[in-house]
């Protein structure tokens, strides 16, 4: 198969254009075809400068790549609907030629008092094909007086039903409630409708999996596919995406954006997770699937009509799941380790930030013992970890005003971390502490707790005492319990 995304360069890519070239990538993929990434801006009243460089960079980032696109380029090329102008003109001649089409030269004023009056008499505006019927007289005439005009598709009525791959068996009787559509305006850009089926021709479109908003087009659009002799794709519409509450999703908001959600710290393959799962075409919902599981498990014939409703409070969970996966995978983890370096350097750099805890080994091993504890990498730069990048400067008078055993413990939990062969558990630490603790003289559990945690990390609160202890390692631990009892 050939499939196409076709977005407008209006602005950012968001969730809903995500799911859509997901679906088309993952149904290319999984039948081995190719997944075309088409620019379509012919309303250039809209288009925002470097929007569509903007969603091919987002695609990149989200794993999903276009094979054709223009700035991949490819054997069906332009792939901007812009730089295809001249083949608009010539197929709206062939229909002039064919009677299929007509030139319109009623004026803006006019269809605005058509609207108006409408709405008045409270009907669905429509144009009444008042330049249908002209001949070629009038025709003439009309052109060699120098108004403006734009080429009108001529509606038949008995459109022929259709199998949608998702909705089934449709059919709309278009020119029954529809005004005969303008293919080519004014300034030679063509509308949606004969862009995308002289583009879907031309490009070898196999299969159009598109938004539900156009089902009740594609009876139009494959009688447009009629009147050239074209053979049309097979249509198949996915459902709405719609938030939790079954609103819309907000793009006035900001936060349906992928720009957004890359910002933030999100993987994206947690994004492509989220909106797969609570969707269809899958045998079931299953968090935590990769792209290659996506592919693998896709069945076009398991998308339903049943509008997906997107509950983004429960993407940081998917991030977290993810997260863990990449923590898991060697390569991966390199590459976090390298985020995780930046990530300190900026959030801690101007504090005495030593160079061992930018190793390599000693990122990793907290990488590892945070893995499943954590949804974003940038949480183990919150306060709460400073502990990790940050030396603490503590006295030893400090540590003795919470207990005059300061010393004494220090060398108890010295002697724990100098007998540590196996592996640190948590359960094994806590018992642990609680066994030095009955070895001091007067020092509570307690008091001992907290003189611990100054001690490593010069704050009151935080994590728990064996958790620091876990997560800093015994190397780590050791150097700073000396270095807070002989300060």
């Amino acid at each position: 198969p050939r499939v196409r995304f076709g977005p407008s360069p209006t602005g950012f890519l968001h969730l809903g254009g995500l799911r859509t070239a997901l679906y088309n990538y993952i149904f290319a993929k999984k039948h081995q075809g190719t997944f075309i990434l088409r620019v379509e801006d012919t309303d250039q009243s809209r288009v925002v400068p470097g929007a569509a460089e903007g969603i091919e960079d987002m695609l990149d980032w989200a794993g999903i790549p276009p094979d054709e696109s223009p700035r991949r380029g490819g054997s069906f090329g332009p792939y901007q609907q812009s730089h295809r102008l001249d083949l608009y003109r010539r197929a709206s001649e062939v229909l002039l030629e064919r009677g299929r089409a007509y030139r319109c030269f009623c004026t803006p004023q006019r269809l605005e008092l058509l609207k108006k009056e409408a709405l008045r008499s409270q009907h669905t505006p429509r144009y009444d094909n008042r330049c249908r019927n002209l001949t070629p007289t009038e025709v003439a005439e009309k052109l060699s007086q120098g108004l403006d005009w734009v080429v009108r598709f001529r509606l038949e009525k008995g459109a022929e039903p259709f199998q949608d791959l998702v909705y089934g068996w449709n059919k709309h009787e278009v020119a029954d409630v529809e005004g005969d559509p303008v293919i080519l305006k004014g300034d030679g850009f063509p509308t949606y409708h004969l862009a995308n089926v002289v583009d879907d021709h031309y490009m070898g479109i196999s299969h159009v999996l598109r938004g539900t908003e156009w089902l009740t087009s594609t009876s139009k659009h494959l009688l447009l596919y009629k009147a050239f002799g074209w053979d049309p794709p097979q249509f198949g519409h996915l459902p709405l995406l719609l938030n939790k509450d079954g609103g819309k999703l907000s793009k006035r908001q900001g936060d349906i954006f992928l720009e957004r959600f890359a910002r933030d710290g999100y993987l994206p393959e947690a994004l492509l997770d989220i909106i797969t799962n609570c969707g269809s075409g899958f045998k079931e919902k299953q968090m935590g699937r990769s792209l290659e599981e996506l592919i693998s498990q896709f069945e076009i014939g398991r998308i339903t009509t049943h509008s997906a409703f997107l509950d983004l409070e429960s993407l940081p969970e998917f991030n977290r799941v993810h997260l863990s996966r990449h923590i898991e995978n060697e390569g991966l983890r390199q590459k976090l380790i390298r985020e995780l370096q930046l990530l300190v350097e900026h959030v801690y750099g101007d504090q005495q930030v030593h160079q061992e805890v930018l190793e390599k080994e000693y990122m990793e091993r907290i990488l590892l013992l945070r893995r499943g504890h954590i949804s974003f990498l940038k949480n183990l730069v919150s306060s709460d970890y400073s502990y990790l990048w940050v030396r603490p400067s503590v006295s030893r008078e400090q540590l003795q005003t919470i207990s005059a055993e300061a010393d004494e413990i220090g060398k108890l939990v010295l002697g724990l971390m100098a007998r540590q062969t196996a592996a640190l558990t948590m359960e094994d630490l806590n018992k642990d502490l609680r066994s030095l603790q009955k070895q001091t003289k007067e020092t509570k559990y307690s008091s001992m707790m907290q003189l611990l945690r100054l001690a490593l990390s010069g704050r009151q609160h935080g994590p728990s005492v064996a958790e620091m202890m876990m997560t800093l390692g015994p190397k780590e631990v050791c150097g700073r319990l000396h270095k807070a009892l002989s300060s």
